[in-house]
Formats: C-alpha cells, structure tokens, sequence
C-alpha cells in the first residue's frame, strides 16, 4: 500500500493537543484495536507522519492498522510499507491465493454508511459490510465524521 494521506486536523484525538509520546499513543491504539492480528508493532512519529512496522496476520489487519494510526487527530500520512502480511512473500506474492484488495474512501459531509454501500455496490443494506471491515475505526455506524478514512471490501 505504501503511504496513505489523512486529513490531520479529524480523527480520535489521543494527544490531547501534545505530541510528547504519540508514537507510544498511536502503538497502544492499534494494539488494542487488533490485538494478536498484529504482532512486533513499531510506529514513528514525526511531525504528522506515521510510520509502522511489524508482522499482520492478514491484508486485512494491515489496512485497518493503517487506518487507525491516520484516524488520529494530528497524523497526516501513514506509511505502512514497514507491515509484513503473514503468508506473503518477499516479492508480495502470497502463498495462497491473493484476497482482493479493499479500497478507501474518505468519509464525506452528508455520508452514511447506506449511502455510500449504495454507491460502491449498489445496495444500501450492504452498509454492514462496509461497518463490519472498520468496526476498529467506526464504534457505532451512525457516528462517522467527514475527513475519517475507511475501508471498502471489495464486492
């Protein structure tokens, strides 16, 4: 995936307006939201950029540690390259067959979770798929916010 861009003044704020520690913040946050999906997490922090590293168990797990580091008030990009899916190859290849790769969207002012399953697969009540691929980053699917970036599986 590499280097995903963020709206830096939206998103959970976990500072509290001082980035002293926001690398160890940013770590604490997706660890818990993924717990043994992820595994030797590190995140650098500089002025508004993310980097992460470590091991995910799935694509998956990476997309969504990649969206809660950038889902934090004051982070700009994350750059995941530093993630290794469990599986995958060197070269990228995976040893069993590739899942399709989700896409991302950024939430926007009038956005529901059914509007936008209506626009990506053309029927509203999808709108659990979408929920359920970012429950980590989307606690309750009548409270997202224009700017919050989410995941979209593929169809």
């Amino acid at each position: 995936m590499g280097l995903l861009d963020f709206l830096k003044d939206t998103g959970k704020d976990l500072f509290g307006g001082k980035e002293e520690n926001a690398a160890e913040k940013i770590k604490e946050e997706v660890e818990r939201a993924l717990g043994s999906n992820i595994s030797n997490l590190g995140v650098r922090y500089d002025n508004g950029k993310v980097t992460l590293q470590g091991q995910a168990k799935s694509q998956a797990a990476k997309e969504k540690a990649t969206l809660i580091a950038g889902n934090v008030k004051g982070v700009s990009n994350v750059n995941d390259d530093g993630i290794t899916v469990s599986g995958a190859t060197t070269a990228g290849a995976t040893t069993a067959a590739p899942a399709k790769a989700s896409s991302y969207y950024t939430i926007q002012s009038g956005d529901t979770l059914s509007k936008i399953a209506k626009a990506k697969y053309g029927d509203a009540s999808q709108y659990n798929k979408i929920f359920e691929a970012n429950r980590e980053v989307i606690g309750d699917p009548d409270k997202i916010y224009p700017g919050q970036q989410i995941r979209i599986p593929a169809a």
